[in-house]
């Protein structure tokens, strides 16, 4: 049976318990809390693993896989499971914007993760923008990107994709690795390190769960055939779940996405285009719109070569993204504000009416 140091239950997240929730220790009168992480997480269900084995459990949805909660029986029923009474606070989180959603909300895709691997396949194109936008969230999330290329022996162009990822990474860690073969496994595994979680994102049939498969020596999770045509896979991962690789180590699948809608991420912009962002301090005018205004660093970048044309223009794209996030969720705040206003002011004049009333009669 798997453990809750398995899962990652370290020292540190120990003392974090400890920190976060006092009554840990049990007194008279206050039940004793056990700490617990989500394993999965599907629909309000959740898989908690405990030191006494695997647990489900319903939550209100706000429990993600990767957290770490803390357990309590709060009824006099001794038969009764016991419920999720808290939630530690998460010192990462992987998150981007729910698709197709006006209201501008967060979907949160793992949390407590050390490391985020942005799984890339080499066997297709490398799309350059798509690697960017994953690295900005995967910087925005607090914890530490790294690239993983898949499918090794699969590629005819293996040197210059792996070139091509170096550069666009910008000094993010590139790992090269091919389950079939077995090459650059025993890296990647040292690299996670004892304790830490690595959650892998990227598209359907990258390769993701099959390198889960290597990484563990046995069949972790199913695994579907890609397309020849354009090189997509079906999604053989529905959900995300944590899987133990040993010694404390975790390893988190996700579901293939199609699209990275970023959320709140000025802080990853800043780590994935920090040079760009440099250049705007060398414009001749601090209010540099950076288009056809004399002495823009960024147009002179652009025209000697030093500054790549098609990276200037993801980087405008994703900040107006940003920006455009920002608006709605502006808009939204100053509704709620006036529906509140409003709401305020006729429950105040219902309650002069009634005072009023009350004094005439």
């Amino acid at each position: 049976m798997n453990t809750l140091s398995e899962y990652g239950f370290t020292d540190r997240i120990r003392d974090l318990f400890s920190f976060t929730f006092p009554s840990a220790v049990p007194t008279p009168g206050h039940p004793a809390l056990e700490p617990a992480r989500a394993i999965r997480a599907d629909r309000g269900r959740v898989l908690l693993i405990t030191a006494n084995g695997p647990l489900h459990v319903d939550t209100d949805g706000t429990v993600v896989t990767g957290d770490w909660v803390a357990l309590a029986r709060i009824s006099d029923d001794d038969a009764a499971p016991p419920a999720v009474v808290g939630l530690l606070p998460r010192y990462s989180t992987l998150q981007r914007k729910k698709a197709h959603d006006p209201l501008s909300e967060a979907q949160v895709l793992a949390a407590n993760v050390d490391l985020v691997g942005v799984v890339v396949p080499i066997d297709r194109p490398l799309s350059a923008n798509r690697l960017e936008r994953t690295l900005v969230a995967a910087w925005d999330s607090g914890a530490v990107p790294l690239v993983i290329l898949t499918k090794a022996d699969l590629s005819s162009r293996f040197d210059e994709v792996v070139g091509q990822t170096v550069e666009r990474a910008r000094g993010v860690e590139v790992f090269t690795t091919s389950a079939e073969a077995g090459d650059g496994l025993d890296a990647l595994h040292s690299r996670i390190g004892v304790g830490s979680t690595l959650a892998l994102i990227g598209p359907s049939g990258a390769g993701k769960s099959t390198l889960i498969n290597a990484l563990v020596g046995c069949h972790a999770q199913d695994t579907g055939e890609v397309r020849a045509g354009d090189g997509k896979g079906r999604h053989t991962t529905t959900v995300r779940e944590l899987i133990p690789l040993g010694a404390g180590s975790v390893l988190m699948d996700t579901p293939g996405v199609r699209g990275f809608a970023l959320w709140d991420a000025e802080d990853g912009l800043e780590a994935v285009f920090g040079d760009i962002e440099e250049l705007f301090g060398h414009c001749r005018f601090t209010d540099c719109a950076h288009g056809s205004e004399p002495g823009c660093a960024v147009q002179n970048a652009l025209g000697t070569g030093e500054l790549e044309e098609r990276r200037w223009l993801s980087y405008q794209k994703m900040q107006r993204e940003l920006a455009g996030l920002h608006r709605r969720q502006s808009v939204a705040e100053q509704r709620r504000h006036g529906r509140s206003f409003h709401r305020m002011a006729k429950e105040a004049a219902l309650a002069k009416d009634f005072r009023n009333r009350f004094r005439e009669g």
